[in-house]
């Protein structure tokens, strides 16, 4: 709403009369009879705004003291207008702006607003009042909050109080007439009563009586297109409620019908003779039948009701139990919980993994084929010569037995005064040298088995050992055989200070490391032959040691404690991998050939296969034994390794790493080997392969050592 303009006589003038006193008529552009009805308009329009309430106002206000000297006619019956200019004096200045209803930006650029009625120019007031002048003008003038710019004369104009209230009024969204009420009660032309005269007695039109055309081509393509079937006719709704019936056949389109998991309730069995008012005599219980009826428990009655007789049907009672039947079967109906048991049509053997066939994997070993007997307790570690000639076992009896392994005859017999934990042939094949685990004491052992040259040269090299001048401190002593060890056998003793489990040789067979039952940091010791020193490799313990392996080409150690098996680079000092065996107790480890695989043997009967370069878990966990596995072991040359277990078996699989890197190791079991008898519920206690042909030993609690080929 634009803002009204406050002019300072009594009467106001609008917009549209402000036009037709302009003088717009005496300037000859328009005649006086075309402006009588505008200004009849005018009249009116001027009268409904109200008394004194100043109408809303188009553009921006104009005043200047002359303007509103007099006060228009107020001419409600609209007649001609007297002549504005009458009593006009002439010393008053007449600065009405004569260009009629036209955008004002249109002069913005220009010096002068308009044209007066003489035609000449109305320059724009002079405003050169900078910020601090309005600031100023806005602080000392008290009407400057009620002074608006006359667009079309560029004067300023100050509203008067009725114009203000009347601004107020329109911004609340009142009615610009005070005295206009909007709640005024309606008259309703049309009400429920029956009005003897019309509304309107206008006549009706000509074109009520004429058919159109217009609608006649609209029906007629309404028509049509219900005849092609564009336009369905809607259906009209069914009131009627649906019942779904529980006990009849079901359609298979219908909702439930098509629902998938939806059984339907099963049907009642349908009544027999036995229920009928008047049985057959053979469905009659006889008394004993009753009596034996009532004795037993409802729920392993035949019938749950006694068939009776009535000589008509008007004589059959009401049936007690029909109430409590009936809730029953609805109870069922809606408690039972029907559903579909969804079987997946899959072929068992399509889940088994598709594996190669054991008979394409060959040669493994198959059968029992040497039983070397001889010791009178059980034996604990088995050991084999490089060239696969000899074999040594460390049994509980205190010996350690050499046997030739083709023909299973007993070649030597070495008391060694304690039980054999480990015992380790020297996998250089120029060295004939057994190490031997007996409580305390490594044995150095030559066994003086095979080629002469062979096991002489080895008696030469440790007896050329020069000892150093000065004496250094070492974790455990070298003692060098005394004559009467020396004929036995033994040539070199190494003293711990407890006991021992375990010792293993290095590839190249001048080092070996023994694992010490203790759970301090001197658990683990590295010894060297040729120049008699031990060393101890770990600051600080890591928990119980199970076992240890050197790899067999790179300089790395391998430490298995009861859940980890760390790996450590020799050379550079450092933990380089630790493998999580997701296993309660580690027993046994054992390293692939080409050393990036490893298995690992726990108590809870679980066989771990680590691929280093993959993972630090394992990539498979085999589950094949019953019980512990006591020992696992790896074939030099060919893809097998073994696993033997407190069950009695020793269980042969195949195991091929690829060289390409994408490709997963290949684990199929291929055989079961069994032959070992229980004893102290202990059965294999240690397997190993021949070194060149694929057969494996294994040693049991039943004092036995066995070759399967």
């Amino acid at each position: 709403m634009e803002q009204p303009l406050e002019l300072e006589s009594d009467d106001d003038l609008t917009d549209s009369e402000e036009s037709v006193y302009s003088g717009l008529e005496d300037s000859g552009s328009d005649s006086t009879n075309s402006s009588a009805g505008e200004e009849e308009e005018d009249e009116e329009e001027r009268e409904e705004h109200g008394n004194g309430a100043a109408p809303e106002v188009k553009g921006a206000p104009r005043k200047s003291k002359a303007l509103g000297a007099d006060p228009p006619p107020k001419d409600s019956e609209g007649l001609s207008v007297p002549d504005e200019y009458e009593e006009d004096s002439s010393d008053e200045e007449d600065i009405r702006n004569t260009v009629g209803n036209i955008p004002m930006e249109w002069y913005q650029d220009f010096p002068h607003i308009g044209y007066d009625l003489e035609g000449k120019r109305i320059y724009k007031p002079i405003r050169n009042k900078d910020e601090l002048d309005k600031f100023l003008e806005k602080m000392e003038n008290p009407d400057y909050w009620r002074t608006v710019q006359d667009k079309m004369t560029g004067a300023d104009i100050k509203l008067t109080d009725e114009q203000v209230d009347l601004v107020h009024r329109l911004q609340k969204g009142q009615f610009g007439d005070v005295h206009f009420n909007p709640y005024e009660p309606a008259i309703d032309f049309f009400t429920h009563e029956v009005m003897i005269h019309p509304v309107t007695n206008r006549p009706a039109d000509k074109r009520s009586f004429i058919p159109s055309l217009i609608e006649k081509e609209k029906v007629s393509k309404l028509v049509h297109a219900i005849k092609m079937g564009w336009i369905k006719p809607r259906k009209p709704k069914e009131d009627t409620p649906t019942y779904y019936d529980l006990w009849a056949h079901e359609d298979p389109n219908s909702i439930l019908g098509r629902h998938k998991m939806h059984v339907p309730a099963p049907k009642m069995k349908l009544p027999g003779h036995e229920e009928s008012y008047n049985p057959p005599p053979e469905y009659l219980l006889s008394e004993e039948e009753k009596l034996a009826w009532e004795q037993q428990e409802p729920a392993e009655r035949r019938l749950n009701f006694v068939p009776q007789q009535y000589r008509c049907l008007r004589a059959v009672p009401a049936y007690p139990r029909f109430i409590h039947e009936r809730f029953e079967r609805c109870l069922d109906l809606y408690l039972c919980p029907r559903q579909r048991k969804m079987r997946v049509n899959v072929d068992p053997e399509d889940l088994i993994p598709k594996l190669p066939k054991p008979r394409d994997l060959q040669p493994f070993p198959t059968t029992q084929a040497l039983v070397y007997r001889g010791h009178s307790s059980l034996v604990r570690c088995l050991s084999v010569s490089p060239s696969g000639q000899w074999l040594a076992s460390g049994s509980d009896d205190g010996t350690v037995r050499f046997w030739e392994v083709c023909t299973a005859r007993c070649m030597k017999t070495l008391p060694v005064g304690g039980v054999v934990k480990s015992i380790a042939w020297n996998p250089n094949p120029t060295v004939c040298l057994v190490a031997i685990c007996v409580e305390q004491s490594v044995l150095l052992v030559n066994p003086c088995l095979g080629d002469k040259l062979l096991y002489g040269a080895t008696d030469q090299v440790l007896e050329s050992y020069v000892p150093p001048e000065e004496e250094r401190v070492q974790p455990v002593q070298w003692v060098t055989a005394t004559s009467e060890e020396h004929s036995r056998g033994i040539r070199l003793t190494v003293q711990h200070s407890k006991a021992l489990k375990q010792v293993t040789w290095h590839g190249k067979g001048d080092y070996f490391a023994t694992v010490v039952a203790d759970n301090s940091n001197m658990q683990v010791l590295i010894h060297q032959t040729s120049k008699r020193w031990s060393q101890n490799p770990f600051r600080k313990s890591k928990g119980l040691v199970q076992c240890v392996l050197f790899h067999p080409i790179r300089p790395y150690f391998f430490v298995a404690t009861q859940r980890y098996v760390r790996v450590y680079n020799l050379l550079k000092q450092e933990l380089t991998k630790k493998l999580m065996a997701n296993c309660k107790w580690v027993s046994s480890m054992a390293i692939h050939p080409a050393g990036d695989n490893v298995i690992c043997g726990s108590y809870d009967s679980k066989l771990a296969w680590f691929d280093l370069d993959l993972s630090t878990r394992p990539y498979q966990l085999l589950r094949h034994h019953r019980k512990a596995l006591r020992s696992v072991a790896f074939h030099k040359h060919y893809p097998l390794f073994a696993s033997g277990s407190d069950d009695g078996t020793v269980i042969v699989c195949h195991g091929m790493v690829y060289n390409d890197l994408l490709q997963n190791p290949l684990l199929v079991p291929v055989k079961v080997l069994k032959g070992h008898a229980l004893t102290l519920d202990l059965g294999v206690l240690d397997v190993i392969f021949h070194p060149t042909q694929p057969w494996v030993f294994s040693s049991g609690a039943d004092g036995t050592v066995r070759l399967y080929t």
